[in-house]
């Protein structure tokens, strides 16, 4: 198949340095076998990183302890600044990637191109980063499931990217096992637990998969999973159901309070606020799951300068709701072959922005004149700014 890579057995290493810092001391790992379990990859933990720094990296891959390496990858990244210090940050945020509607039928899906670019501070896919129950072929196995992540992370708009920007990812639906699933759900012999293992081997994503993340004194950014604690769809909306879960629900309420960063930004895979189809019932501004998602609102109606961003939709759009004024950011889709599922005509009154488009969602924050300000700027493809929403400290 186009794109397959078959792996083999061999040992890595890792070694990182701070950028432009003439006499440097450089950190190498010791080699590590790749894991022939875990698609021949290696997580690596980087330890006793300056806050808000740059970095660069080299990974080497070698056959056996007695070969010289034989194949060298190198890359930057920045780490984030400490919590006290003021500095300007800027981030991505994408959806929906799959291999069969790229753009560039060669090279990938532009928006990294464009997104490169931009230099971000980091990067963040909210989820559906591959789409197992898509064609050519249909992943319901786990060699299928690695041809899908091998032949993604080989195009070259997306490698390029990625060797030089840091990056979180969460999970969603099409990159755990199908459309809509919720635990137990398996896709074939793709079993709901292998899953949400190899989306793990491919990302690094952490044991806990929800966490929150300190950009300097004015940004704090909250990621949060919507997949492994959620009630099923198709349960009666009650108090009880859930897609957070209750451990993950109190965590996100107490450490938002307990924040005292300028601009506090919920990143989920799936919208909160909307709208969405009346047909949908997966996520909290469906029908299905109105307990919750009135909880969630009300919550975030009452912090100060808290604004959520979220994945999933293949359109984008800025929204308000209208019960509780929560501001909500959808990115949109990787390309404009995979945007759809909405009319550019039917703008409700919840609309402040509407694009059936792909593209990214750009977010900076920065000061002017001292007060912090947060940049929603709104991407297509190619990187021409659609809509920028300012916001300014309260």
């Amino acid at each position: 198949m186009q794109g397959s890579a078959v792996g083999t057995a061999g040992e890595v290493r890792v070694t990182y340095w701070v950028k432009n810092k003439d006499g440097v001391k450089k950190t190498t790992t010791p080699w590590h076998d790749v894991n022939p379990k875990a698609n021949f990859t290696r997580l690596f933990k980087l330890t006793h990183l300056t806050p808000g720094t740059s970095y660069r990296l080299l990974a080497e891959g070698r056959a056996t302890k007695n070969d010289q390496p034989s194949i060298k990858v190198q890359g930057t990244f920045k780490t984030a600044p400490a919590k006290n210090q003021t500095s300007p940050v800027s981030f991505t945020v994408v959806t929906g990637q799959d291999y069969n509607r790229r753009d560039d039928k060669d090279n990938g899906h532009q928006i990294f191109r464009e997104m490169l670019k931009l230099n971000p501070s980091f990067f963040v896919h909210t989820g559906d980063v591959v789409y197992y129950d898509r064609p050519a072929p249909w992943a319901k196995d786990e060699m299928l499931a690695h041809f899908k992540w091998n032949s993604t992370y080989a195009l070259p708009f997306q490698r390029k990217f990625h060797n030089n920007i840091a990056s979180y990812f969460m999970r969603d639906d099409h990159d755990i096992t199908k459309n809509d699933s919720w635990p137990g759900k398996d896709y074939g012999d793709l079993t709901w637990g292998r899953g949400l293992e190899i989306f793990r081997e491919q990302t690094g994503l952490p044991e806990l998969p929800y966490r929150t993340i300190r950009w300097g004194k004015d940004l704090q950014i909250w990621l949060v999973a919507g997949r492994q604690y959620r009630s099923p769809n198709s349960s009666a909306d009650s108090p009880e159901k859930t897609i957070w879960g209750a451990k993950q629900k109190q965590w996100l309420f107490e450490s938002v309070k307990n924040s005292d960063a300028a601009f506090r930004l919920l990143i989920s895979p799936t919208p909160i606020v909307g709208p969405d189809r009346g047909r949908k019932n997966d996520n909290h501004a469906n029908a299905g799951f109105t307990h919750e998602g009135d909880e969630i609102r009300k919550f975030v109606s009452q912090q100060k300068n808290m604004f959520i961003i979220c994945g999933d939709r293949h359109w984008q759009y800025v929204s308000v709701d209208p019960k509780t004024s929560v501001r909500e950011y959808s990115c949109g889709p990787t390309s404009n072959q995979h945007a759809g599922g909405w009319s550019q005509k039917n703008v409700s009154k919840m609309h402040q922005y509407l694009n059936v488009k792909g593209g990214f969602l750009n977010v900076e924050i920065s000061r002017e004149n001292g007060v912090p300000h947060a940049r929603f700027k709104h991407c297509g493809v190619d990187g021409q700014v659609y809509h920028e929403d300012v916001q300014v400290l309260k």
